[in-house]
Order: C-alpha cells, then sequence, then structure tokens
C-alpha cells in the first residue's frame, strides 16, 4: 500500500507522465475528488473519456487522451505546503482563455469561467493548457 500525500497532485503527474511515454490512457486510484476534476475535464473536451475500473473496496480510475491533440500542459497550482484560494473577482483566465484552471467551490469543482459567471472563488487545483 503507497500513502500519497497530494492525491490530486499524484493524478496530474501521472496524466503528464503517460502522455510524455505516449501512452492512450492511464490509471488511477480512485477518489471522488479526482473522478469529478476528470468528468469536468472530459465535459470541456480536454480528454476523451474517464471510466471506473474495478469493485468497490479497489477502484482505479482510466483516462483516455484524446489521440488529434497534443499532449496537456497540467500544472498544480494548490499543494499541501502551500495552499492557492482565490476570489472571484481575482481569478485571472489562463492563457488569455485558451486554457482553464480548476477550482474548487461551495457549488462543486467549477472551471474558472464557471467561477466568474456564478460569482464564486475558492481553492485553485490546477491549470490545464
Amino acid at each position: 500500500m503507497v500513502i500519497v500525500n497530494d492525491p490530486i497532485g499524484d493524478l496530474v503527474t501521472r496524466m503528464r507522465n503517460a502522455q510524455h511515454a505516449r501512452r492512450a490512457t492511464c490509471r488511477a486510484p480512485w477518489s471522488k475528488i479526482k473522478q469529478q476534476l476528470l468528468e469536468l475535464l472530459k465535459r470541456e473536451g480536454w480528454i476523451e473519456d474517464v471510466a471506473v475500473i474495478g469493485e468497490e473496496p479497489k477502484q482505479d480510475l482510466e483516462v483516455t487522451f484524446k489521440a488529434d491533440k497534443p499532449p496537456l500542459q497540467l500544472k498544480r497550482i494548490s499543494k499541501p505546503g502551500r495552499r492557492a484560494y482565490s476570489g472571484s473577482a481575482d481569478i485571472k483566465p489562463v492563457l488569455q482563455g485558451f486554457g482553464v484552471a480548476i477550482i474548487t467551490t461551495s457549488k462543486g469543482l467549477l472551471t474558472d469561467k464557471e467561477a466568474r459567471r456564478h460569482k464564486v472563488g475558492g481553492e485553485v487545483l490546477c491549470t490545464v493548457s
């Protein structure tokens, strides 16, 4: 059993490494927030698909990358040693709107555009471009 201090950072690193190795998919241990983050990326069109593999006590998430897109530029912003919070007025667009920031808010996980539209702030988990 491996203990991970930063599960979101572990997921982001697994995805980066899989794409760097030119793999079509990648697997990571399941958690509710990871599944919500990946479904948000799927909804925004950054990844092809996300599936839950396995039975209840030991489940994994399988991420399928888009073949026609270049590798994602994933960057972890808020880390366990230094949390990064942003108010709705302080949320800046990523790459002038071509990228997306994922933010945990009181309304769940939202993109930076959705958070500005709903006028809510929160913890900035990561950016994707």
